[in-house]
């Protein structure tokens, strides 16, 4: 009987089984590696069950939410501005089919259109390959993939965060709804504290101060909530001097704005809207450089906290917590479990664990001059980090930045020579090729050796007339 008799086969440990295409019997056998390619089968009556069933039906089971997100989220070409209405509400995210980060994302991606979906959310979901069409990438200015943004009312928001479903859809609920949200009741406030780290709270009737908080809310809404509420909403505990008031909740405790003390509402917003202490990542550390305060942070070990890791995660947990109202107007407080984005500031390896001051604002950084054991040795750290005493290390000055290009290029390069060498020399040599061959076409092309004639008037007048003797002589 020839392999082409037999329909539905599978493999499986010691043959393969299948049934018969003409008589619906199952079979398990042999397969002879021969040229014309005979099955040698018993057939019986009983199949014999082997673990190939349950992979199929494994794997269908993990296509069934893809197929079913990928019906949620829509391929978005040139045309979309053009087809779009304006009120309709996009997340947006640009791709590359060469972008690691990209794959990595994409089912993620389509997990959160079925969510939406699914929660009746009016945010729609599209993706778009931007190496396709460049005229819409163009359009929203996309530098970087994966790129992420909301569009809401013709107006762009770009996401801020990092890539898991959580933070993504976290961001579409934010943009998506009104800039300042409406706390009519006890039990919404204390949802809403509960839900989320840090908060804004705007009491009182209409004012120039709730003015100033929209506007603020309309650019900052892709960071943090939101909301407006009268005094009776508020807990007790919560003491206001007078009304209106700017209230932000974090931490378990909350701040009060003071146009005096604190400057610009939004600028106030952007220093405080971060928790005191917590776990930072590389987007959250850039995000913190719009604020101009320093960073305090604990390099841990991502997945092993030994005894050394907790002492210091605990030393800085203790100084954020003990010390606030000393220094939460100049530091913020953290630690970090992957050190991959202090690497590329130190263009080297960070010392795992360690401790460190970082100030965004200038890619400087501090560096603690001897061991820190104790509580009061971080304080005096911190101490000559505010008055100048600790050497800055870093910056963004011209040499700095030629040295971090140069780092950055080398780190770009090296995975593409250790996983594709060839490659990596392609793109090493291509362009030293090119560059090689228009030099030497420039120096072989310019006006170097020219005729006797045209070099005479370039002679002093007595190399001529001397020219001219010698000419007459030998005529």
């Amino acid at each position: 009987m020839r392999w082409a008799d037999w329909s539905i086969c599978s493999w499986v440990q010691g043959g393969v089984v299948g049934q018969d295409s003409s008589t619906g019997a199952p079979f398990r056998g042999n397969m002879e590696d021969s040229s014309n390619r005979v099955l040698t089968c018993s057939t019986t009556e009983e199949e014999e069950e082997g673990p190939t069933g349950l992979c199929y039906l494994a794997g269908l089971l993990l296509l069934v939410p893809v197929l079913l997100g990928s019906a949620f989220v829509e391929e978005l070409d040139d045309t979309f501005m053009e087809t779009t209405e304006p009120e309709e509400i996009w997340l947006i995210q640009f791709y590359a089919p060469w972008c690691s980060f990209c794959k990595q994302l994409d089912p993620v991606w389509h997990q959160i259109g079925s969510e939406l979906r699914s929660l009746g959310s009016p945010v729609r979901v599209g993706k778009s390959d931007a190496t396709v069409s460049t005229g819409l990438a163009k359009e929203f200015k996309i530098r970087n993939y994966p790129a992420i943004l909301m569009l809401k009312n013709n107006v762009k928001f770009n996401y801020p965060g990092s890539r898991t479903k959580e933070s993504i859809m976290d961001f579409a609920d934010r943009v998506s709804g009104p800039p300042v949200r409406s706390l009519s009741s006890t039990h919404l406030f204390q949802h809403a504290i509960s839900h989320r780290d840090v908060l804004v709270i705007y009491v009182g009737a209409t004012s120039e101060l709730k003015g100033n908080l929209t506007a603020a809310a309309e650019e900052l809404i892709v960071h943090t909530y939101f909301f407006s509420a009268s005094r009776e909403i508020l807990p007790q505990e919560v003491t206001l001097p007078s009304l209106p008031a700017v209230l932000l909740f974090k931490d378990g405790t909350y701040f009060i704005y003071d146009e005096e003390q604190d400057g610009d509402l939004k600028s106030w917003i952007k220093r405080e809207r971060f928790p005191n202490f917590f776990l930072i990542d590389g987007y959250t550390l850039y995000a913190m450089g719009e604020s101009g305060k320093l960073v305090l942070l604990a390099l841990l070990e991502e997945r092993h906290l030994c005894e050394e890791n907790l002492r210091y995660k605990h030393l800085v947990e203790k100084v954020a917590t003990e010390h606030k109202d000393t220094y939460s107007r100049k530091f913020y407080f953290g630690f970090m479990e992957d050190s991959s984005y202090i690497d590329g500031l130190i263009m080297g390896e960070a010392l795992v664990p360690s401790l460190m001051v970082v100030n965004l604002s200038n890619d400087g950084y501090f560096l603690p001059p001897a061991p820190i054991e104790t509580e009061l040795q971080l304080l005096d750290f911190l101490d000559g980090v505010l008055d100048g005493s600790v050497e800055a290390l870093g910056g963004n000055g011209f040499t700095q930045r030629v040295r971090r290009f140069l780092y950055e290029t080398r780190m770009t390069l090296m995975p593409v020579f250790r996983d594709a060498p060839v490659l990596g020399c392609f793109l090493i040599g291509f362009p030293l090729a090119v560059g090689c061959v228009f030099c030497y076409l420039c120096i072989k092309n310019r006006p170097g050796s020219a005729d006797d004639d045209e070099d005479t008037p370039l002679l002093a007048p007595s190399m001529q007339r001397k020219k001219k003797l010698t000419e007459k002589k030998s005529d």
